[in-house]
């Protein structure tokens, strides 16, 4: 891997790989039943879909040989941790793999972003400066800048553009 590239690229959940954010889905919820690979049901109807491209980038980081040896994380204090892993479960990438397939770390739990990094440069080894990060909320961007991992506002969710600017960031930084 290219020493442009980053050692760990991690995502929040909610707004940035699917919509909407579990809490929205209270009085709903689990279980979820499959649309399409990319749009689930929960129990009240209410959509849940995938944003921009995201299976696309999840296969990008397992199949492109320039990203081998990458991980890939979800770092997330989404209020329904049981119902995004079934979600996580049931949704499916352009390549037919589900989102649980194409990871490597999970840091899913209530607790500010730079806890879910401390303890993600724990368990990997890697330094916060060869991460990069996407969220689509401002105050978690700052946070985790903070620690000098490249962090990328992505207020519409993976699209094609906010991971290419994203990409870019990272290797000017280097």
């Amino acid at each position: 891997m290219s020493s442009s590239r980053p050692k760990v690229v991690a995502f929040d959940l909610d707004g940035t790989i699917w919509s909407p954010d579990m809490y929205m889905l209270w009085g709903g919820g689990a279980p979820f039943t499959v649309e399409s690979d990319e749009v689930l049901k929960d129990c009240s109807g209410q959509k849940v879909k995938l944003l921009g491209i995201s299976g696309g980038i999840l296969d990008e980081l397992k199949t492109e040989e320039g990203w081998k040896g990458v991980k890939v994380a979800w770092v997330s204090c989404t209020d329904e941790p049981t119902w995004a892993d079934e979600c996580m479960r049931k949704f499916k990438t352009p390549m037919g793999m589900t989102l649980v397939e194409r990871i490597d770390e999970q840091c899913i739990y209530k607790a500010n972003k730079q806890k879910h990094f401390k303890d993600l440069k724990e368990r990997t080894g890697v330094e916060y400066e060869e991460m990069i990060f996407f969220d689509n909320e401002r105050g978690n961007i700052a946070s985790v800048e903070k620690l000098g991992v490249t962090s990328v506002y992505c207020p519409d969710g993976m699209t094609e553009e906010v991971w290419r600017r994203g990409l870019r960031e990272f290797e000017e930084r280097g």
